[in-house]
């Protein structure tokens, strides 16, 4: 299996304005068999208990040298800091999530079958390595490790199509605003 790889396309600092990116790119994607992922870096006990509340059986783990994680039975509150990951959620949760985890890091992964056809940049249809959408929260990157105020989105795509990101970015009139990066998963 390999990484996806990824390049910045917006940032903001009005939440529900990411969002509609996001749905305008899903709005062009083949959707079959569409997931979502959760992650976020929790520190604060608030955000912990709302997303808790939402995603009552997501994994974490401590960060940092302890080892105490939800699959030893360990109290999350025991351990903050902690990094929280919930894979194929439903997509109805995305905004609630994102209010829930409050200013701590997170991002949520949209992952779907494939990108539409390309023919002006040479493309045919981007198959599921490549095929995500990211809302990164209160991070610049996709490992959650570099603080911010505001939201990127990213749009992934194959490292042998890296030219697939301007051409998405310009299917819901933006453009790259930074380098292609590989994804952390």
């Amino acid at each position: 299996m390999s990484n996806s790889y990824a390049r910045p396309i917006l940032r903001t600092a009005d939440l529900s304005e990411g969002l509609r990116i996001v749905q305008s790119l899903l709005g062009i994607a083949d959707l079959t068999d569409l997931e979502v992922d959760f992650d976020a870096r929790i520190s604060s006990p608030h955000s912990l208990s709302g997303v808790l509340a939402l995603l009552p059986d997501a994994e974490w783990w401590a960060e940092g040298e302890r080892d105490s994680a939800s699959d030893r039975g360990d109290d999350p509150l025991d351990s903050l800091p902690i990094w929280l990951r919930r894979w194929a959620g439903i997509p109805e949760t995305v905004e609630s999530f994102l209010k829930a985890v409050g200013y701590s890091p997170a991002s949520v992964r949209w992952d779907f079958n494939a990108w539409p056809d390309a023919p002006e940049v040479g493309l045919w249809v981007g198959g599921t390595r490549g095929a995500f959408v990211t809302l990164c929260a209160h991070a610049r990157d996709l490992d959650l490790e570099e603080p911010a105020a505001d939201y990127t989105v990213f749009v992934h795509v194959k490292q042998v199509e890296a030219e697939r990101a301007p051409w998405l970015a310009a299917q819901v009139g933006l453009r790259v605003i930074g380098d292609l990066v590989m994804a952390p998963y």
